[in-house]
């Protein structure tokens, strides 16, 4: 299916016009109207959809906060020596790589230089156990690999992980500067151009 959608741009098109109709559709019912609220308030409307009738619409940004807030609530824990790690006051290093990939295996590779770096852990996991980490990839959004992800050490932030992602290859030194990075505590100053 991807190859014919890839090598024919009818199909492609055609696959436009379907998102397009169904963001239309999407972007037209969600601006309401005074006439399905005023016969809502029809007095024979009883019941379960009366009371749900009567609620005002919730807007995308709040069913997105919602939906975030429950999956947030709803994922696992770190894995237990990430999570040691991070009690332990450690900068935490996670790379997620795809066996096989030639960026992948650099990146892996690069990765050794953070063994000199006192107070860093770092873990290198396959893509496909992405999901045992969510309590962290959820946050960053890791939507590719390979995917570093730099966690803030625990005494800088108290309370949950702060973390950074960055994608595709990296050299040592720029993972190392990823590290350095996440371990600053000076101030900060805001940009304006």
């Amino acid at each position: 299916m991807r190859e014919k959608l890839n090598e024919n741009p009818l199909a492609q098109m055609a696959v436009i016009g379907m998102l397009l109709l169904a963001a239309g559709f999407f972007v037209m019912s969600s601006m309401g109207g005074k006439g399905a609220a005023e016969e809502s308030e029809a007095p024979a409307a009883t019941g379960l959809a009366a009371e749900t009738a009567t609620e005002p619409p919730a807007s995308l940004s709040s069913a997105l906060a919602k939906v975030s807030q429950a999956s947030a609530s709803a994922t696992k824990p770190l894995p237990r020596p990430v999570n040691v790690a991070w009690h332990a006051n450690k900068t935490v290093v996670l790379l997620f790589v795809r066996n096989g990939g030639i960026d992948d295996a650099l990146v892996a590779a690069a990765t050794t230089r953070l063994a000199a770096l006192p107070g860093v852990a770092a873990f290198i996991a396959p893509a496909s156990e992405v999901s045992r980490y969510a309590a962290v990839t959820e946050g960053v959004g890791v939507n590719r690999v390979p995917a570093l992800i730099v966690i803030r050490p625990k005494h800088l932030h108290q309370t949950v992980p702060t973390a950074s992602v960055s994608y595709g290859f990296q050299s040592g030194q720029s993972i190392v500067q990823a590290v350095v990075d996440a371990g600053y505590k000076g101030p900060t100053l805001a940009y304006h151009p």
